[in-house]
Parts: C-alpha cells; structure tokens; sequence
C-alpha cells in the first residue's frame, strides 16, 4: 500500500515500532543529519578523486608494518589505505574533528605518537592500558567502551575482526551478540571456543552508525593492532571480513575476492611468517547466509592446517 503523494510505503504503527528496533540492532544512532547532503555532488567529487593522478610513492604498501613489510610505521595521508576512500564533505556540512598535531600532516605526527605509545607495551594489560589512554583517534571520543580482546592468548590461535558493533561497544567485548553467537558456532564447528582461541578487532572502537573506518581512523589504529599481534605471537590467524582481510594481507581486493587465501604475517619473535586465512565476517553470513557454505570451507582449511601445526614432528 502506498501513499497518494509518495511510493514510499505507509507502515503500522506496529511496522514502524518494530522497523525502529532493527534499526537500533543494526547500530543506526542518527537518521537526520543537521544538513542535506547532494549525492549527485559527492559521486562527481568522487570521480574526480579517482581520475586525479597519485601522489604515493608506487613501492608503499597499505599496511607495510603488518604483512612483510617493514614494521617502521603507519600509511602516511596520501598512501593508500585499503576500501573505500571517506566521502567528500558537501558544502555546509560538519566537518570532521582535526587530528591533533603541530607539522605539517597532523596525521604523520599523530601516527609517530601511537606507534611510541603502542611499543612501549611490554604486556597485553600495558597495551590495553595504552589504547584506553589514547585519545587522538576520534573513534575513541565516540565509542563507550575500548573492545580490546577476549579469549586465550596462549593459545596460538588468534581470530581478527573488523570493528566492534553496538552490542560490543556496549559491552567492551568482541564478538557479542547474534554476530558472537554465530562466531561460536563457527570455532566450535572445527573445535575451538573462546577458551582455546583469542578473538580481538583491527579497530577497537565503534565507529559511529557502524560505517566503515576512514583510512586515517585504520592509520591510527595499525601500530595497536601490530603490537598486540607482537604480543600475542599467534601461530595461526583467521582474518574476518574484508577489512580484516585487507588490512592483515596488505591487499585491496574485496572480501569475496580474498575468502580462502592463504598469506603470510609477519610477527614479531617469529622466524617465518605467520600463515593468516581470510574468510567471511559473521554479521555478512547473517546477511547473506546462502555463503556459508563456503565459509564452512574455508573453516575446514583452517582446521586441516591447525593439526598440521599440532602434528608431531618427524
């Protein structure tokens, strides 16, 4: 049924209620913004953006401190971070908070200041210590709590999602919810649980709506993320969603693109790289379920390579 003057459809108090709800689980916190946005303006701001040339030295990699690469630092603002580039504000707009910092790229000096804060973490508590008193991100003026890590870090086995979401950010805890209840269904299918696995995020605030991380929001959280791999020294990963994926393997591909790969990371203490599998974030196999069955696969591999580590030497 719609509307004389509309297409749009006419909801039931009791639709519209209930429409409300899922927007709330779906971690939607505003539905209007203080100024109209011209779609139409920011697509042709966005071709612009990709047909302009590069200023980035072609050698750099997205995340060269994590995946083979050096582990000196963070993306600079004008290296390419993977995904999707933060849209153009339209005129009138609020704009984003500035980065702290007296140089020239505010972001480089920021940057520094986290990869400092982040090395001088000697222990998993030092660390968390060091996120919680790190105020430069704007993810963490926003979010309620820091979602730094669950499980056993002993174990060898680390697992790392994207972001928190609203029932994380509310918790302070990965992976709660119907998204942690699908995750534990999924270790539990090739025997892991929480006990015998590490669950932690690359972002380990909310970003706001659940939208996805700006590349400088992923640049200022790298040096973290780096160091707790450090700490933990897994000896296998499973990587969860594409930005994840991306961020793990130094890639730019998509997630359907990157499920089931194997690549390399880089961990500090360890001789050889660290082998990390990329696979599906559960909140998309919520959405998507008709993709679980290659989830299932790559769960497999994953399973067939940790008794291939557990299996006795010659």
């Amino acid at each position: 049924m719609a509307s004389p003057s509309s297409n749009m459809p006419v909801l039931s108090p009791a639709d519209a209620v209930a429409l409300l709800h899922w927007y709330r689980e779906a971690g939607v916190d505003v539905l209007v913004e203080d100024t109209p946005q011209d779609s139409f303006l920011l697509s042709e701001r966005h071709a612009a953006e990709r047909a302009a040339p590069s200023r980035s030295s072609p050698a750099s990699s997205p995340v060269s401190g994590l995946a083979g690469g050096p582990r000196a630092g963070a993306p600079s603002r004008r290296e390419p971070v993977p995904g999707r580039s933060a849209p153009a504000r339209a005129a009138g707009a609020p704009a984003v908070p500035p980065l702290p910092g007296s140089g020239a790229d505010p972001l480089a000096d920021v940057c520094r200041s986290a990869r400092e804060l982040a090395g001088a973490a000697r222990t998993l508590p030092d660390l968390q210590a060091a996120l919680d008193s790190f105020s430069a991100c704007p993810l963490r003026r926003t979010a309620t709590n820091t979602v730094f890590g669950v499980g056993n870090p002993q174990s060898g086995i680390m697992i790392v999602g994207e972001a928190p979401g609203a029932d994380e950010d509310r918790q302070g805890i990965p992976f709660v919810g119907v998204s942690g209840k699908l995750l534990d269904a999924m270790l539990a299918s090739i025997g892991l649980d929480r006990s015998s696995a590490y669950i932690s995020n690359v972002i380990p605030w909310r970003p706001p709506g659940n939208r996805r991380p700006t590349a400088d929001e992923i640049a200022l959280c790298l040096p973290f993320l780096s160091r707790h791999l450090d700490l933990v020294r897994p000896r296998l990963v499973l990587a969860l969603g594409g930005l994840a994926a991306q961020t793990l393997l130094s890639r730019t591909e998509g997630i359907t693109r990157l499920r089931g790969r194997w690549g390399d990371l880089a961990v500090q203490g360890e001789s050889a790289g660290t082998p990390v599998l990329a696979t599906f974030h559960p909140a998309y196999l919520l959405r998507t379920p008709e993709h679980k069955r290659l989830a299932w696969r790559d769960l497999l591999e994953f399973r067939a390579r940790m008794r291939h580590l557990e299996a006795p030497g010659p």
